[in-house]
């Protein structure tokens, strides 16, 4: 039996319409599955209604997220594995960056399964794009430490990194912990190291900033409950 695709959908960054941050064929394919993978059932739902999806109640929606067994994730490959395609959803941004769906898609090449990405908003890559930080050689870090000695710690490497070997980084913080990070971002790097700071990326508040440590101290943004990808780069 021929084995599905898995098709890995970008999901909106924000409320802007979709003809401003997808291709039409991304709505040709997701309205023409049945079975989809997803963090949030409610969220998918409301991205497949924006896609204009004909039956909601008839969308086969199972979740992967930081609650799920990694036991379970075999089962998820099931429909791709007897001829239905299925497509892998992240809450908001690009399936398989900064979200569970990577293992997915690590055990789908392993069944032999086809995996096709398709084009749409990522946040991180919006923010590399914006920074005007060395667009060669970047590292993305995912989420900082919470323990703010940790923290201080990391930050203090990854400015290491960006000196000695050229190199741009970019991390997150859950959006109601930006503040804090902020402040430490403030505190512990060098005033001539660069601070990029994207926010609300694809919306009409959108914000792209890169300055030196000394300029943000002048006035710093409240970035509280806001989504944003952070990046330092040597000055």
């Amino acid at each position: 039996m021929q084995k599905g695709i898995l098709y890995l959908i970008p999901s909106p960054l924000s409320d802007a319409p979709l003809e401003q941050v997808m291709p039409e064929y991304n709505k040709q394919i997701v309205t023409g599955l049945k079975h989809f993978i997803a963090e949030d059932a409610k969220t998918a739902r409301r991205f497949l209604k924006r896609c204009g999806y004909a039956n909601l109640q008839e969308a086969d929606i199972t979740l992967l997220n930081e609650h799920s067994k990694s036991g379970e994730v075999g089962a998820l490959l099931n429909p791709l594995l007897n001829g239905h395609s299925v497509g892998l959803m992240s809450d908001a941004g690009c399936p398989g960056i900064a979200d569970p769906g990577a293992e997915v898609v690590a055990l789908a090449h392993t069944k032999g399964i086809m995996v096709t990405p398709l084009i749409g908003p990522s946040s991180i890559v919006l923010s590399i794009m914006g920074s005007g930080f060395n667009g060669q050689n970047f590292a993305f870090n995912g989420y900082l430490p919470i323990d703010k000695m940790a923290r201080s710690r990391k930050l203090r490497d990854l400015e290491t990194l960006a000196l000695k070997q050229n190199q741009a980084q970019f991390f997150i913080e859950t959006p109601y912990r930006n503040n804090q990070l902020l402040a430490d971002i403030l505190q512990v790097l060098r005033p001539e190291t660069r601070v990029c700071i994207a926010r609300n990326l694809t919306d009409s508040k959108q914000s792209i900033k890169s300055k030196p440590i000394s300029e943000w101290k002048k006035g710093a943004p409240d970035l509280h409950k806001e989504p944003v990808v952070f990046g330092i780069y040597k000055g």
